[in-house]
């Protein structure tokens, strides 16, 4: 009989650890499993810098006591460390419940041999879905309707009925979407299916056939659209990609949402441009510092803005998916198949 397969299941209060330990059961078949369960605090507890590793539990000495013997990792929020992975002699896989394995120390990872993979795209349909949330809760005014009649007890919606303060509708409404991968290209099939008229700019996808319109620039899409959605990966060269001289492209009373990155956006640009009129609604979930600091402007914009606290990827399906992907990785280490999205 082959021998028992040690796993660690460092999850947290999302990708629980039991969802973890069940995904693992399905998956390896071909020996016996051992799978010792650790709860770490996220998000009752918030994520930061730990050690040289980034957006990871304050967990440590946690882990390290409780990955002797282990030979297989799957965490979310595990601080993956030099310290940490200096401290077992035993682990040989890593894998992160999440896009990108941030709190690995990747260099320390491959001088020890250690592989590790990640779980891309898990959130992918969940953060499309938000994404068209937060577009129709924006275009028909819905969040502020619900506190005038929740918060403020009062029916007096009359001014959401003016012509000049009610709100878009989705058919017929040009919206461009900035970025057409995996969340991109969900939130055009959905707006296609509302009677949008969809636009595409990303310059790093070249489908034959897409959802919408397929523009060449980026300021073409922005003269075009009366809303936009951000959709692009975080890099270098995208950074900033929508500031002012961007917003000031748009049509007056534009409409802006994000819920990919957001230093994508430049926030102090968009809000002079909410404050002027020039955009006249916008959603965030994701913000250039987070948590969204009390002095941001935004927070004194609240008739004109949406604002969430990065719950784009906040669903029950995200944390199973979490979990079977990172399974499926390491069932494919222990037949000795290719891995499918490993970085060591």
């Amino acid at each position: 009989m082959n021998e028992t397969l040690r796993v660690l299941a460092a999850g947290d209060h999302f990708v629980l650890p039991g969802l973890i330990t069940r995904a693992v059961a399905e998956e390896v078949r071909e020996q016996p499993v051992q799978v010792d369960e650790l709860m770490l605090g996220w998000p009752l507890e918030p994520f930061g810098p730990v050690a040289e590793v980034t957006e990871a539990s304050d967990a440590e000495d946690r882990l390290i006591e409780a990955l002797v013997g282990a030979e297989v990792l799957i965490t979310q929020m595990g601080p993956v460390t030099e310290r940490v992975l200096a401290s077992t002699k035993s682990l040989r896989l890593v894998v992160v419940c999440r896009g990108g394995p941030v709190n690995v120390n990747l260099d320390a990872a491959k001088a020890r041999d250690v592989r590790v993979c990640f779980a891309p795209g898990r959130n992918a349909a969940a953060t499309a879905e938000f994404t068209v949330g937060l577009l129709l809760a924006t275009l028909r005014r819905i969040p502020q309707a619900h506190n005038l009649l929740a918060g403020q007890g009062s029916w007096q919606g009359a001014k959401y009925y003016t012509y000049e303060n009610s709100g878009l509708e989705l058919e017929d409404l040009p919206i461009g979407l900035v970025g057409y991968g995996a969340v991109g290209s969900r939130v055009a099939r959905v707006l296609c299916a509302f009677g949008a008229r969809v636009m595409v700019y990303d310059p790093y996808v070249h489908h034959h056939e897409i959802h919408g319109l397929r523009v060449r620039t980026l300021d073409e899409l922005l003269r075009k659209a009366r809303a936009i959605t951000l959709h692009a990966r975080l890099t270098p060269e995208t950074r900033g990609l929508i500031g002012a001289r961007e917003l000031a492209l748009l049509p007056p009373g534009a409409v802006v949402v994000n819920a990919a990155r957001g230093p994508l956006l430049d926030q102090e640009a968009l809000c002079d441009a909410l404050e002027s009129g020039r955009v006249s609604a916008a959603a965030l979930d994701t913000y250039a510092h987070e948590p969204l600091p009390p002095e941001s402007r935004l927070r004194a914009l609240s008739e004109r803005v949406v604002l969430t606290p990065h719950l784009g990827g906040a669903s029950r399906a995200v944390a199973e998916k979490a979990a079977r992907i990172a399974a499926e990785e390491v069932g494919r280490w222990v037949r000795g198949e290719p891995l499918a999205h490993c970085l060591t």
